[in-house]
């Protein structure tokens, strides 16, 4: 009987000390969730923010003229080389000329044998069947002149600079071109705007154009052509871009990126520490305090200025968003605001 009580009085103590402790945590987890997180706010609005876009590009020439004979000649000589600057007009490939004196001797002949036909039309010694006949084979054989002489020698149609020769002296030409020629004063790059900026996209538009080759420096482009027409699978449309390029310093292939103005909207701006990205995501947001509660929001970002964001959407002018904090935070939760 003895052992029984001391065991009732055993298990009675175990009890009273187990629901103490149960007590003492539930009560430590009440005031835990009694303490709100502490957090950082700052009131934004709107500003008259350049609408600015960056794009990436290359460089292409103006103009490119591939140097092609009309009909397979062997290569008497080439009078330039690579990087040789060439005007209009220029001698640029002396064909092979031996069939060139027996069609300017056969052209001479058919000339005699017109101008005798003629006079014999003239005083009705001669049908018209046969004036017209000669006549013909007279204009047929100055074409063949006119041809094999323009197929003899070939000039530049352009001022420009030779970048690439793909024959030497005595070569068979073949299926590539001899030279080309390229006219890098202007040059010229192709850029794919949103068609959101369809409306502020206009000829003369001034574009502010960086190369990798120099860094930062700045060179002074304008919009050439605005194509008319829209791709429906990307909703953007292709804007040409003149750059004068006096001094010659950019060329065809360069890799560089347009920045152009699209004109300014007012937009809201924030404080860059205000914006939160979504892990795994491409997703931002930027939380809002009001009544002692903070909601998340979604955002779509526009510029970074400095140490602030443009926000496209999002975000109501006037609102109080939390800048410090948001670590401890989650949509819906009271918190504290401090200085």
């Amino acid at each position: 009987m003895k052992k029984n009580l001391t065991f009732i009085a055993i298990a009675t103590a175990m009890l009273i000390s187990c629901g103490g402790s149960d007590k003492s945590a539930e009560q430590s987890a009440a005031a835990t969730q009694s303490v709100k997180p502490n957090v950082k706010i700052a009131t934004v609005s709107t500003e008259a923010v350049e609408q600015l876009e960056e794009f990436t590009t290359t460089v292409e020439a103006e103009v490119k003229n591939n140097i092609i004979p009309n009909s397979p000649l062997r290569i008497d000589r080439i009078f330039v080389e690579v990087g040789d600057h060439v005007k209009k007009g220029q001698k640029l490939v002396q064909l092979d000329a031996s069939n060139l004196d027996q069609l300017k001797l056969q052209y001479e002949n058919q000339l005699v044998d017109f101008k005798r036909v003629e006079e014999l039309y003239k005083v009705g010694g001669t049908s018209k069947a046969e004036y017209d006949n000669a006549r013909t084979q007279i204009e047929v054989s100055k074409k063949q002149l006119d041809n094999r002489m323009e197929n003899t020698v070939l000039t530049s149609p352009i001022n420009g600079v030779v970048s690439a020769r793909n024959y030497d002296n005595g070569d068979m030409y073949g299926s590539q071109p001899i030279l080309v020629v390229e006219q890098i004063t202007p040059v010229k790059m192709k850029i794919n705007v949103s068609e959101s900026h369809y409306a502020q996209t206009n000829k003369n538009l001034g574009v502010e154009l960086q190369f990798a080759t120099y860094g930062e420096q700045q060179f002074d482009g304008r919009i050439n052509i605005i194509y008319p027409t829209i791709d429906a699978a990307t909703h953007t449309f292709p804007v040409e871009i003149t750059l004068a390029n006096t001094d010659m310093k950019v060329r065809p292939g360069m890799y560089g990126k347009a920045i152009v103005n699209f004109g300014t909207k007012e937009h809201v701006v924030v404080p860059d520490a205000a914006v939160v990205k979504q892990a795994g995501s491409g997703d931002y947001y930027v939380f809002t305090y009001e009544n002692g509660k903070v909601k998340n929001n979604k955002v779509m970002l526009g510029r970074r200025m400095d140490n602030r964001y443009e926000l496209i959407s999002g975000v109501e002018p006037g609102s109080q968003v939390v800048v410090a904090g948001q670590n401890a935070i989650s949509d819906g939760m009271e918190v504290e605001v401090i200085k």
